[in-house]
């Protein structure tokens, strides 16, 4: 298929809608099939364009596209709530060292306590049907690959997996962000009850450190005694895109911080489970490998080593962040959907590609600085979830010194010194069950 062929497939598939388009497809070719990989992305802007309009809606197969390989977010590919497991098939494969291009939808103002209808949702909002997001629409409308429960399932809509030919159990992917688009110039930020940094304990009460008249969202407007997500009293604030500042509005007056957009989640396969709705697939704690791992520096430009433990690695990606504070402390950042490109190359063991630490545990790294990584509960769901925080940290520290002693040759009583003087350990997140610490070690320190 040429690469005019493949802009057609792509604009008509958005045109029609993904099962529309692939019954059309069936019956012009007697059913030979169009492999995912093979969609190319047609674009509004002159060829070689890398620049998108200023507040262009990056509408599936639109706009401009960066990777070797384009990836669609389609209901019948995507998971809703859960992330693949070790025994997925890729809807993807790619070459090591090649890129891919991925439409991610945010889940926010496509869920069941919003209605799960984002036309209408954004709408009161001010935002025009044309300016969301078909495939948000078309998901919300039409997913049916797990029967979503909203008390139980990940929020998050993931895509993928994506094989990466070579890769093997053992050996790590590493992960460069190339490239970071807002898909929509708005985003949402949510707080849910039961949920977040000051959420009330299942039992009713207050957590440790704070009053029941503390607790977010306020106890009184807790409805989850309903039944229905839409009278849960849960409080999501929309948030609009001005150039490189998000934008709330309280009353009259306008609160403003900077963008920093970044995927709060990308993994590869780890757990082991058959089912697609397994407790150890749940898209919300992060694990060995990665998910929704919520470290902000993670933006374009970083990369992020992950250990494989599945044929092809099986990378996704999902949870989309236009910003997000360190904490994450109501419980989401601002979500909005991204369009992602990414370099995945595979690493053996042994050949120096990759940190030491990152064949057993997700390590990040940026231009000027090196991110070692603690969890406080790496294998999500099994045997029960923690949520000590002081593990995390002890495990980013032990992560920290065995990257110095091993990648960088420092003693490690020096390196335990220099780390305590010079380095940043930092709260990833608190609100995902397994929480996060990640460490932030200057690199200019060790020239």
């Amino acid at each position: 298929m040429t690469i005019d062929e493949r802009r057609t497939a792509a604009a008509l598939e958005t045109a029609l809608g993904r099962r529309s388009f692939m019954a059309a497809v069936a019956a012009v070719t007697a059913g030979a099939a169009v492999p995912a990989t093979a969609y190319a992305a047609p674009t509004p802007v002159p060829t070689g364009s890398r620049r998108g309009r200023p507040g262009e809606i990056l509408q599936p197969g639109r706009g401009p596209i960066a990777g070797d390989t384009y990836l669609p977010s389609r209901p019948d590919e995507v998971l809703w709530g859960y992330v693949p497991t070790v025994h997925a098939s890729p809807v993807a494969t790619v070459r090591s060292g090649r890129t891919i291009t991925i439409d991610a939808v945010s889940h926010e103002g496509i869920l069941e306590d919003q209605g799960r209808d984002p036309v209408a949702y954004f709408a009161g909002h001010g935002v025009p049907r044309a300016r969301v997001l078909a495939d948000a629409t078309e998901i919300a409308a039409s997913y049916d690959r797990t029967k979503r429960n909203f008390d139980v399932d990940g929020p998050h809509v993931v895509t993928g997996p994506v094989a990466v030919a070579g890769a093997e159990p053992g050996d790590v992917l590493k992960i460069e962000t190339v490239d970071l688009r807002a898909r929509v110039p708005y985003g949402v930020v949510s707080s849910r009850h039961g949920k977040g940094a000051l959420a009330r304990t299942a039992s009713g009460g207050a957590p440790a450190g704070i009053t029941l008249a503390e607790v977010m969202p306020p106890v009184a407007t807790d409805g989850r005694a309903s039944g229905e997500p839409t009278k849960y009293g849960n409080v999501s604030v929309f948030t609009r895109v001005e150039g490189d500042t998000g934008v709330m509005t309280s009353g009259r007056r306008d609160v403003r911080f900077p963008l920093n957009p970044f995927f709060g989640m990308m993994g590869v396969a780890f757990s082991g489970a058959s089912g697609l709705t397994d407790p150890s697939a749940n898209s919300i704690p992060p694990t060995l490998g990665g998910g929704n791992i919520d470290i902000r520096l993670l933006g374009k430009g970083s990369t992020f080593y992950l250990p494989v433990k599945a044929p092809g690695a099986l990378f996704y990606v999902g949870d989309p962040h236009m910003a997000m504070g360190d904490g994450e402390v109501s419980l989401t950042a601002m979500e909005g959907s991204l369009r992602g490109t990414f370099r995945l190359t595979v690493c053996k063991p042994g050949s120096g590609d990759a940190p030491s630490v990152a064949y057993r545990y997700p390590f990040g790294e940026t231009k000027d600085a090196w991110i070692p990584i603690g969890l406080s509960d790496p294998d999500g769901s099994v045997d029960g979830q923690s949520s000590d925080l002081n593990v995390a940290m002890r495990r980013a520290v032990v992560n920290a010194l065995d990257f110095l002693q091993h990648d960088q040759g420092i003693d490690r009583a020096v390196a335990y010194a220099y780390l305590s003087a010079a380095a940043n350990f930092v709260v990833s997140q608190v609100v995902d069950r397994t929480t996060g610490v990640h460490g932030e070690v200057r690199k200019a320190d060790f020239r």
